[in-house]
């Protein structure tokens, strides 16, 4: 008896060591700082490097910042209290963050700035994000395409918009699109009526929707009385729709004025269904899921003491050092390919972009 009780306690051993789930071991805590839940593109952000990194074995801390310089100091410096081996920082202002990261430097925590270069600190280790140059080479060009300036018969009025001057990508962005434009206002093909160029003042502070519907309403007041516009150069969806809406309330889209080109980025979907309804003309798409596996992989290099792969060592200059990045393909998206490329890369279902 005494034998087969062992045998049967030891067969019951067996069979529950084998039922146990299996947990992935906990590397440590990855502290993840998003700037806003105002866009959906960093809620999608946020969210897939939570799952990502929970699906490596690290357990992520996500805080958003709401937009609040302050509050996203806050965070950054409670992540680092409690322990967190890596952060992961898409910054508010990029140039804010000096004195928290030298806390974090000190406390042996290395840093990743995601998509939004972190300036004036040598305590910045990886850049991940997209060629935020080409972004603007994209748009610009999808704003030649769409006037049809090869064929057209005389100029075009163009106004330009940019992002939030303390977020340097902005400056970028701008500076791509200019390389393609600024030739075609030297010949006189793209007049900007409103005289109004370079990003003291053309840029639109905390990307604010808002903002740019009502500077585009005051140009349309002071500028375009008699005069109509043929482009708007938007470097962001969400400006792009409050552009629109400026637009429409002084009848553009309807009777004989049609709808301006205007730009855009993120594909956000109030965007991507104004595309495919005629309003805006073109968006530029980031796959955000894979920038979140960049930064998942290079969390686990750090983690495991190698070095990170990067394919830019030249362009982030931050203001201290030179940050070693990695940078994504950008996508022009429009009319004739946006289901193909959302839709078929998964990134939105098709009732998603119909409803």
């Amino acid at each position: 008896m005494k034998l087969i009780t062992s045998l049967l306690a030891a067969a019951a051993m067996s069979v529950a060591a084998f039922a146990a789930p299996v947990f992935a071991q906990d590397k440590g805590t990855v502290g993840i700082s998003m700037p806003t839940k105002t866009s959906t593109r960093w809620i999608s952000d946020g969210e897939t490097m939570e799952k990502l990194f929970k699906e490596a074995g690290y357990t992520p801390d996500l805080q958003f910042a709401d937009d609040d310089i302050p509050n996203q100091l806050a965070q950054i410096e409670n992540m680092v209290t409690k322990g967190a081996k890596v952060l992961v920082i898409a910054a508010i202002d990029g140039t804010t963050l000096s004195d928290i990261l030298q806390k974090a430097a000190d406390a042996g925590v290395k840093v990743i700035a995601y998509d939004r270069l972190i300036r004036d600190s040598g305590n910045v280790n990886y850049y991940a994000t997209f060629d935020n140059f080409q972004v603007g080479v994209l748009q610009a060009t999808s704003l030649v395409q769409g006037l049809k300036l090869d064929s057209a018969s005389g100029p075009k009025n163009v106004e330009l918009f940019g992002g939030s001057p303390d977020d340097n990508n902005a400056f970028f962005f701008y500076d791509g699109a200019m390389s393609v434009l600024q030739p075609l206002i030297d010949s006189g093909k793209i007049v900007v009526k409103s005289g109004q160029t370079g990003m003291d003042q053309v840029g639109t502070l905390r990307w604010d929707g808002a903002v740019a519907q009502a500077r585009m309403e005051n140009l349309l007041s002071s500028t375009y009385t008699d005069a109509k516009v043929d482009g708007v150069l938007s470097p962001y969806d969400g400006l792009s729709i409050g552009i629109i809406s400026a637009l429409k309330g002084v009848g553009y889209g309807s009777g004989d004025m049609p709808m301006p080109v205007v730009t855009g980025q993120d594909a956000e979907l109030p965007s991507v269904k104004s595309i495919l309804a005629d309003e805006q003309y073109s968006t530029v798409f980031k796959d955000t899921r894979e920038l979140a596996k960049v930064t998942v992989g290079m969390v686990n290099s750090i983690m495991d003491g190698k070095e990170p792969e990067v394919n830019d060592t030249k362009t982030y200059e931050n203001g201290v050092k030179v940050v070693p990045s990695y940078l994504l393909k950008p996508v022009s998206v429009d009319k004739t390919n946006a289901k193909d490329i959302l839709v078929g890369s998964g990134y939105y279902t098709e009732d998603q972009i119909n409803n």
